[in-house]
C-alpha cells in the first residue's frame, strides 16, 4: 500500500498541472489557519505612555500628536496605528510621516513641506506674467503642496487652451534653497497657435455653409493668417456658436431647429481643426392669427391690440414676440396699470405652417423691486450702469426689463462680462437685482499710415477713450496728415445729458489742404455743440449749432477761372449756424431682420450773425434687403442736398464739390469755367448695388458686386463767361466692385465706366475706399 502511495504520489508530481493544484491548496491551508486557527485575543496591540515628536521645524509637536489622535495610555491595534500615520500625512503639511512604536514611546517621525520662496513662470511670450499669476493657487509664503501643484499646471494648460494653444505645455520645476525653501518655477512652452482649418455643416438646406460662417464667432483660417489670429481655435467659443445658430434660425421661423451635435477633430499634424456643426433645421413657420384677451378687470384687450405691429403671414420671430410683449407692458404704464402680466400662448398648425399667437393680459404677482446692487466696477461709476435699468428702486418687479437692460450693459462694451440676475429680498413680495461686472480696456492709441489718390501718402495718430473717467462718455482726438492736406479734430460725446435720454455731443476740427490736388489752398475750421434725443420708437432728433470759419487762398495767377479768382481774393469768412437732422431707422425695430430702411433730413441756416447768409437742406434714404437666401444683399442709396444764398454769393469751398457717383474725382463734374471746375449748388444721386459671393474659399474673404450710379452737381449763384456744365445733366456710371475683408480693414475696390458724361468731367475708372456697411 505504502509502496502504490509512493508511485502515485511520484507520478502525481511528475504532472505540471497537478503540482500547481497542490501548492495553491498547501497556500490555502496555511490561509485558513492563520484567519481562523489564531486567537484574536493574541493579536498584536499597543498601549503608550507618551508621543514624541521628530523631524518639524514650524509646525508645533503638540499639533501633529493631535493629528495622529492617540491618547497617552490608549490601546491601539496595528491598524489604528496605520490611520493615525495617514491622517498627518492627509493634512499635506509633510513630505513623508513615520509611526514607530519604542517601548513605551510612541515615535511620529516627520519631514515637512517646504516653504514656497518664489513663484515664477518662464517662457511665456502670448499671456503675461500677470495674467498667468492670477490663475494659479500657489504663492510665496505657502507651504508647498504637490496637490496644489497639479492643480495649477491643469489651469495654466486650459488658459492657453483657451488662447488656441492646444499644444501649450506646463512643466514644474522646484528649486531647493536654504532654511527647507524652495522657489517653484512653471516652465512654458506656448507651442503654435492651432488654427481652424475648415467648418462645416451637416443638415442644412435652407442657407449656405457661407451664410451659416458669417453669423458664428469661429472663422476658418484666411490667406493671412500669420498676422490674423481670428482663426485660432477656442473650444468654448464652440457653445457660443449653437447658441447663435439657433438665435439665428429661430428668428427666421425655424422654431424646431436644433444643433444635435458638434465635432471638432484635430488635423493628424496637430496644427489644426476641422470643425463640424451637425443641424436640423426643420420647417419655416409664419405668423397666423394675432389675438389679444384680457383677464384683468379694466382691462381692454382691442386696446392693447392696436399697439401691436406683427400682422399674419410674417416670417415667426421670438424677437417680434417680444417687442409686442414690451410694447403691451409700456402702454399699461401710460394707463397707470401696474403688474400687467403678456403671457404669449402659440397654437402650432402644421398643415399651414403657421403659429397663432394669443396675448393674455392677466395680472401678475405684486413683487416690487427693493434695490439693484452693482459689483465689479472699479473704474465705472454705478450711475452709468444703474441709468441702464429703466426700473428704479420701489417700482414693480419686471423680469422683462431686466432682461433688456441686461443687454444694455453688455451693449455698452465697458465690460469683458456682465451678469445680472435677481434674487429674493427681505421679504417676499421683495427683489433684488445683482449686476456683476468686470471691467475690460476702453481706450486705444493707433498709429497708421494711408494713401490716396486725392491726397496721397499720409500718416495718422488717433486716441479713443469710450469710458472717459468711468463717466460712460466717449472722447477721441485724430490728427491725419500728408503732404496735400492736415486733419485735426476733437469729439466729445455724453450719451445720458442731465441724466436723462438726451446725447450731448461737441466736435471741433480744422482742415487745411494745399494746392497738389486743387487750384488753390483751403482752410476750413468748427465748432459744433449738438443735442440728440428719441421722438419714437425708430425715429430720433438732433439738432446743434455751428460757429464756423472758412478760407480759400493762393489761386495762381495764371488761373483760368475768373470766379475762382474773385473767390479766393476774398478775405476768410465766419459762419454762425443753427440745424436739425432727423433720423428714421427700422434696421432694429422693422418686421423683416433682413431689410431695413435709413430716412435722414437735415436742414441748416446760417445768419446768426457771421458773414453767411444761407440754407442748406439735405436728404439721404437708404434701404437695403437679402434675397437668395440671404446669399444676395440689395441696395439703393439716394441723397439730394441744396445751397440757397440769402444774400451774397456762395464760394467753392461752401458748394457741394464731394463724389457724388463712383466713377468721378471729387469735384470732378459739375460747373466748370474753362476746364477749373467750381462746385454746385445742387446734388442729387441715386446709386444702387448688388454684392454676391464670388465661389471662391471663404478664408479669402472676397466677395463681388455690381453697381449702377446716376447723379449730378448743378447750380451757381452768379456765372460769367466760359462756364459750362451749369445746368442739370445726368452721368450714368456702370462698375464692378470686389470687397475684401483685409487685415487692415474691409476694402472695397471700385472698377468703373461711365455711360454717360460731360466734355469737361474728370473720370475714375479704378478707386479704392474703405468699406463701409448699412
Amino acid at each position: 500500500m505504502a509502496k502504490f502511495l509512493r508511485a502515485g504520489a511520484g507520478r502525481l508530481f511528475q504532472d505540471g498541472v497537478a503540482l500547481n493544484t497542490v501548492r495553491s491548496l498547501i497556500a490555502f491551508l496555511l490561509f485558513f489557519i492563520t484567519v481562523f486557527a489564531v486567537d484574536p485575543a493574541h493579536a498584536q496591540s499597543f498601549r503608550f505612555s507618551s508621543v514624541s515628536v521628530e523631524g518639524n521645524q514650524r509646525i508645533e509637536a503638540a499639533t501633529i500628536a493631535s493629528q495622529a489622535g492617540i491618547e497617552a495610555g490608549q490601546t491601539i491595534s496595528a491598524g489604528e496605528l496605520n490611520a493615525a500615520a495617514q491622517r498627518i500625512r492627509a493634512s499635506g503639511l509633510f513630505e513623508t510621516v513615520e509611526v514607530e512604536p519604542r517601548g513605551n514611546t510612541l515615535v511620529i517621525r516627520v519631514v515637512e513641506f517646504p516653504t514656497i520662496n518664489a513663484v515664477a513662470i518662464e517662457g511665456n511670450k502670448r499671456l503675461s506674467d500677470e495674467n498667468l499669476l492670477g490663475f494659479i493657487e500657489t504663492e510665496p509664503s505657502q507651504v508647498f503642496s504637490p496637490t496644489r501643484i497639479e492643480r495649477d499646471v491643469a489651469t495654466l494648460s486650459e488658459a492657453y487652451e483657451q488662447n488656441g494653444r492646444v499644444s501649450a505645455r506646463i512643466t514644474p520645476k522646484v528649486i531647493r534653497r536654504s532654511e527647507n525653501r524652495v522657489d517653484v518655477v512653471f516652465e512654458v512652452f506656448e507651442g503654435r497657435p492651432i488654427e481652424v482649418r475648415r467648418i462645416g455643416f451637416v443638415g442644412n438646406k435652407a442657407y449656405s455653409d457661407r451664410r451659416l460662417r458669417r453669423v458664428i464667432g469661429s472663422k476658418q483660417a484666411g490667406l493671412l493668417r500669420a498676422i490674423v489670429n481670428r482663426d485660432t481655435f477656442v473650444a468654448d467659443r464652440l457653445e457660443f456658436d449653437r447658441q447663435v445658430l439657433t438665435d439665428f434660425y429661430q428668428s427666421r421661423g425655424y422654431v424646431d431647429f436644433r444643433v444635435t451635435g458638434t465635432n471638432a477633430e484635430l488635423a493628424r499634424e496637430r496644427d489644426g481643426f476641422f470643425i463640424t456643426f451637425n443641424i436640423q433645421e426643420g420647417q419655416q413657420f409664419r405668423f397666423g392669427d394675432i389675438t389679444t384677451v384680457s383677464e384683468m378687470p379694466g382691462v381692454e384687450a382691442e386696446t392693447y391690440q392696436n399697439v401691436l405691429k406683427i400682422k399674419p403671414g410674417v416670417v415667426y420671430s421670438p424677437t417680434l414676440v417680444e417687442n409686442s410683449i414690451a410694447r403691451m407692458e409700456r402702454q399699461a404704464i401710460r394707463d397707470g396699470i401696474d403688474f400687467l402680466r403678456v403671457e404669449p400662448r402659440i397654437t402650432r398648425n402644421d398643415r399651414t405652417l403657421t403659429l397663432d399667437v394669443e396675448f393674455v393680459l392677466s395680472r401678475g404677482p405684486r413683487v416690487f423691486v427693493e434695490r439693484i446692487d452693482i459689483e465689479g466696477n472699479t473704474t465705472t461709476l454705478d450711475r452709468v450702469i444703474r441709468r441702464q435699468f429703466d426700473t428704479v428702486e420701489g417700482d414693480p418687479f419686471n423680469p422683462r426689463e431686466i432682461r433688456q437692460a441686461a443687454q444694455r450693459i453688455r451693449a455698452l462694451r465697458f465690460f469683458s462680462s456682465t451678469n445680472v440676475n435677481a434674487r429674493e429680498g427681505s421679504r417676499p413680495d421683495q427683489v433684488v437685482v445683482d449686476v456683476d461686472v468686470e471691467e475690460t480696456t476702453t481706450g486705444s492709441l493707433s498709429f497708421g499710415a494711408n494713401f490716396s489718390s486725392d491726397a496721397g501718402l499720409g500718416f495718422s495718430v488717433g486716441f479713443t477713450e469710450r469710458n472717459f473717467l468711468g463717466r460712460g462718455q466717449g472722447l477721441s482726438a485724430n490728427i491725419i496728415a500728408s503732404s496735400e492736406r492736415a486733419n485735426y479734430s476733437l469729439t466729445f460725446s455724453e450719451p445720458a445729458f442731465l441724466g436723462r435720454d438726451v446725447s450731448f455731443g461737441f466736435r471741433t476740427s480744422l482742415l487745411e489742404t494745399s494746392q497738389a490736388n486743387s487750384l488753390f489752398d483751403t482752410t476750413t475750421a468748427d465748432i459744433r455743440p449738438s443735442l440728440g434725443f428719441p421722438l419714437g420708437e425708430s425715429s430720433r432728433l438732433n439738432v446743434f449749432y455751428e460757429l464756423s470759419y472758412s478760407d480759400m487762398t493762393d489761386y495762381p495767377v495764371t488761373g483760368l477761372s475768373p470766379l475762382l479768382a474773385a473767390e479766393s481774393a476774398e478775405s476768410g469768412r465766419i459762419g454762425s449756424s443753427v440745424g436739425f437732422t432727423y433720423s428714421y431707422d427700422t434696421r432694429r425695430t422693422g418686421l423683416n431682420p433682413n431689410a431695413g430702411v435709413l430716412l435722414e433730413f437735415g436742414l441748416e441756416y446760417a445768419g446768426l450773425g457771421g458773414d453767411q447768409d444761407f440754407i442748406r437742406p439735405t436728404a439721404r434714404l437708404i434701404g437695403q434687403t437679402r434675397v437668395f437666401n440671404e446669399e444676395v444683399t440689395l441696395r439703393a442709396t439716394l441723397r439730394a442736398g441744396a445751397l440757397e444764398f440769402l444774400s451774397g454769393d456762395s464760394r467753392s469751398v461752401d458748394r457741394f464739390t464731394q463724389q457724388v457717383i463712383r466713377g468721378f474725382d471729387a469735384n470732378g463734374l459739375g460747373p466748370v469755367q474753362n476746364g477749373e471746375h467750381l462746385g454746385g449748388t445742387y446734388f442729387a444721386s441715386a446709386q444702387f448695388d448688388a454684392e454676391f459671393p464670388l465661389g471662391l474659399p471663404d478664408e479669402f474673404g472676397i466677395t463681388g458686386g455690381l453697381f449702377y450710379d446716376v447723379g449730378s452737381i448743378w447750380g451757381l449763384d452768379t456765372t460769367g463767361p466760359g462756364v459750362a456744365s451749369e445746368d442739370f445733366n445726368l452721368r450714368h456710371v456702370v462698375g464692378f466692385s470686389l470687397f475684401w475683408e483685409s487685415p487692415f480693414g474691409p476694402l472695397r475696390l471700385n472698377f468703373s465706366r461711365a455711360l454717360e458724361s460731360e466734355p469737361d468731367d474728370v473720370e475714375r475708372e479704378f478707386d479704392i475706399t474703405v468699406r463701409t456697411n448699412f
